[in-house]
């Protein structure tokens, strides 16, 4: 199914959109991602994500209030859309249905070099 394809990193912003529910901003989804995921994130990268999500209808924005720490500027929070929550759940249960499809046997294997 094309249309819920995600990209790893995509299906990584989206789901610590979810975790930061109603504090998920730009500065607030990288630090998390690199504090939970050891990871180093950088802006652009995780800039182009969000508006390809947007994009594809899996995130909305929307303006808070603008601060004098920032300027004036508004911080832009984002949330998951109802295609949001069903491509990370087609995300999930295709993991799912692969990690339930590897026999036993193939994650049991020890190293042997020959």
């Amino acid at each position: 199914m094309k249309k819920f394809q995600l990209g790893e990193f995509e299906e990584v912003v989206m789901l610590t959109v979810g975790v930061l529910f109603k504090e998920a901003y730009g500065v607030s989804i990288k630090k998390e991602i690199e504090t939970r995921l050891s990871r180093k994130v950088s802006v652009g990268a995780l800039q182009s994500a969000l508006k390809r999500l947007e994009q594809k209808g899996y995130l909305k924005s929307q303006e808070g209030e603008a601060t004098q720490e920032r300027a004036g500027r508004p911080k832009l929070f984002f949330e998951i859309t109802a295609s949001g929550k069903k491509a990370l759940e087609h995300n999930r249960a295709t993991r799912n249905e692969l990690w339930d499809a590897i026999p036993k046997v193939a994650l049991d294997i020890k190293f042997n070099p020959f």
